[in-house]
This record gives C-alpha cells, structure tokens and sequence, in this order.
C-alpha cells in the first residue's frame, strides 16, 4: 500500500524536482524475475534506481531497521516492510547464505531485487572488486542480471548528511547479462569471479568510475 501510494505521488515529484537523467530502460523487464545490480554511491541509489526502473525494486536491509523501539522506530520498520525491503541479520555467521537463499526464493516469486555487488558504499567514488554473492545468486536463481551504473547520487546525499541536495543524476542501465542453465559453476570458485567479473565490467562500461581491485570496506576514504 505504502509503495504503491509513493509510486503515484512521491515518485512523480522526485523525478520532477531532480531530474534523472535515465537511459536504457528498456533493457529492464516489466515483469518476471530480474538482479538489479548496480555500484553503489549513497543511500539515494536506493530512490533513484526504483524510479527510474519502471518497476518495484525490493532490497536486503540491516535487520536492526525492522527492531527499532518508540514511534520513530516503529514507523521505520513499518515503512521498510510496506516498501518490501528484505531483513538481514549481519551479526548472524550464516547471513550471507541465507541472504541468497532469500533472494533466490523472491526471485522465484517473478521480483526484481536490488543489490549492490561491491557489499558497501564506495568509500573514494571508485568502483571496487565486486564480491560473488551476485555471481551466486545469478548463477542459482537462473535470472537475467541487468546492470546499472549511478552517476551523480553522492551529490544528492553524501554519508553521514540527512539533507538532500539537488545535484545532476544519470542513471544508467546496460543489456541483460544471462547466466541461466549454469547453476553448476556455483561449486567453481573461479567461474563465481569470472561471472563477477563480468557483471563488474558491465557496471563500470555504465557508470564511468575508474575500477580498483580491492574490496570497497578495506579502503579508508579520500576526502
């Protein structure tokens, strides 16, 4: 109810005020199951991607948004249920596991889910080593991995600063990626990185970003 009352007034007001620019929309697919995978600037990727894709996009979430205490934490967690955004126990040692093993079931359930294949906001504005949790979950859900690269959204919203600014966005999405038919490779760790590679690769040819082959969450930010 909440997401669909957002699509008709809040959606139409936020492209109107910031204007993404959005290109290859057509490459996402109205219906049935789609990996929506993107580099990841700012918390704002997670408005500007729905918005622009045309279609619900459901995302993990920390599980600590779905517990909070008082009204302020009640309405978050409403809100993020209504939104379909999916709890993750990260204190938990299985989460990753069973982060995919959710993700294959709504994949199942014909949705298209979010993720952000780098695990982290980009610490430098680069785009760095993509972990396999999105190899894994394209090579065992079988569906179609669309590419998405953000521009511009960490000037809407930087870390640690609530206040929106308006800023030029782009959005950019690239040609479906197919993986199906080869849920076999999920047990080869180099077919995981050689499947990784090529969403990254895909991602990057979209969002400009130079690339460094380190993992997003061991490099300290360049201010």
């Amino acid at each position: 109810m909440l997401y669909r009352a957002a699509e008709l007034l809040v959606s139409p007001l936020v492209r109107a005020y910031f204007r993404p620019q959005a290109t290859g929309q057509q490459y996402v697919p109205r219906t049935g199951p789609a990996i929506i995978a993107g580099n990841h600037l700012s918390a704002a990727d997670e408005v500007f991607t729905p918005i622009t894709a045309g279609r619900q996009v459901l995302y993990f979430a920390k599980a600590e948004y779905f517990q909070g205490a008082g009204l302020r934490g009640r309405i978050t967690a409403w809100s993020f249920r209504e939104f379909g955004h999916v709890p993750v126990d990260r204190d938990n040692p299985r989460a990753a596991a069973n982060t995919i093993d959710v993700g294959v079931e709504l994949l199942a359930q014909d949705k298209a889910l979010g993720i952000y294949p780098e695990g982290t906001r980009s610490p430098d504005g680069r785009l760095h080593k993509f972990r396999t949790g999105v190899a894994r979950l394209a090579l065992r859900s079988g569906a179609p991995v669309i590419p998405v690269g953000l521009v511009g959204t960490d000037k809407v919203l930087s870390e640690g600063d609530r206040h929106w600014y308006r800023a030029p966005v782009e959005v950019h999405y690239g040609p479906a990626l197919d993986f199906s038919g080869r849920a076999e490779d999920e047990r080869s760790s180099r077919k995981l990185r050689e499947v990784a590679e090529t969403i990254r690769e895909a991602v990057q040819k979209l969002s400009g970003q130079d690339y460094v082959d380190t993992y997003g969450s061991s490099v300290k930010a360049i201010d």
